[in-house]
């Protein structure tokens, strides 16, 4: 099976300057209004150039919102957090039904199980308009995290609901969060539950110098035999930061760590690639030396990684969360590791 995956290279609008919650949710339905558009003309092109469909679209980080800045955590999550089932997804389903691909994109999202607290969530809609995959970053410096309440997440979603793999038709789907594809665990926790595609939405510095997650991106592909669809913003609109801080290189990376395509800046769709999904799957089966994921020898690591604790779980569980709480706990876990002679 092969088919067109596309890094959608767009503009993300911060709501910084919405002045309520209103305009806020006003603001969030445009922008996602004004993806379907330059999707089907992106896809179109994509078509009549290469021969092949675009069944995958994948947006860049936070899109609709921006980052949070110092807007208190609560008043983020009323202001600007997505509610599951919410009419945001139901635009995001529209736009997938209407040309027949999984669309997968990032916001911030709340959790009835969690009040008070917001989750930056990476989901795939699927072209039936249904919500597929809902992944939660694990690993964030300034937001709350399912591992902020670990024990009481487990209770409510289990292992599957934190590392979720969607089985779909165009191949077994998870999400990356941004920096998250610094973290090589989390990509391997979804490879080892048949993830055989990444998803990546991100916000990045774009540089013609090789920096830190484009590296990190082509490692994920070929330590996991896993493709990586990786989209970038072109710019943030409405924010503090200088505009093109986090604009380009959005880009798609195949199961060798290969780069098939990549975007210079600006809003573009020329990060497009073909997915293979049965030399992917052929390749997974054969054995040879780079065959990396079937020679994992986890059980050589699981002790280790069992008996050492860096950053706590829990955190959040008994406290109100303020944004100085990260960088509390990160004190905290810098100046243990010290004493114990890790750092």
């Amino acid at each position: 099976m092969t088919y067109a995956a596309l890094a959608l290279q767009l503009t993300a609008r911060s709501v910084e300057r919405c002045r309520d919650r209103a305009t806020a949710r006003a603001q969030m339905l445009e922008t996602i209004e004004s993806i379907g558009p330059k999707l089907r003309a992106a896809s179109v092109f994509i078509e009549q150039y290469s021969g092949n469909t675009v069944r995958l679209a994948v947006l860049p980080e936070y899109l609709l919102t921006s980052y949070p800045g110092r807007i208190s955590i609560t008043d983020f999550a009323d202001k600007a957090a997505l509610e599951e089932g919410g009419p945001e997804y139901e635009a995001f389903g529209r736009i997938a039904q209407a040309q027949n691909l999984f669309l997968a994109g990032n916001a911030y999202e709340t959790d009835r199980h969690f009040p008070g607290l917001y989750f930056q969530t990476s989901f795939v809609v699927a072209p039936s308009g249904e919500v597929v995959l809902r992944y939660r970053r694990l690993n964030s410096m300034f937001a709350p995290t399912p591992h902020d309440v670990w024990s009481k997440y487990l209770d409510v979603y289990g292992l599957e609901g934190a590392f979720p793999v969607a089985r779909t038709e165009i191949g077994n789907l998870a999400a990356i969060a941004s920096e998250e594809i610094l973290y090589p665990e989390i990509a391997r926790a979804h490879a080892l539950r048949g993830a055989e595609i990444f998803v990546h939405s991100s916000s990045e510095i774009g540089s013609p110098v090789a920096t830190h997650k484009a590296i990190a991106k082509r490692a994920r592909a070929f330590e996991n035999l896993a493709y990586v669809v990786s989209a970038n913003t072109a710019g943030i609109e409405g924010a503090a930061m200088p505009f093109a801080s986090a604009d380009g290189n959005s880009v798609v990376v195949d199961w060798k760590g290969n780069v098939l395509a990549e975007s210079n800046t600006g809003e573009t769709f020329t990060a497009f690639g073909i997915i293979d999904l049965d030399a992917l799957r052929a390749a997974r089966r054969k054995p040879g030396m780079t065959n990396y994921l079937a020679r994992q020898r986890t059980e050589l690591f699981a002790a280790a990684y069992g008996a050492s604790t860096v950053h706590p779980a829990g955190t959040l569980l008994d406290r109100a969360p303020d944004r100085d709480h990260f960088l509390r706990v990160q004190r905290e876990v810098i100046d243990r590791l010290a004493k114990e002679g890790v750092i």
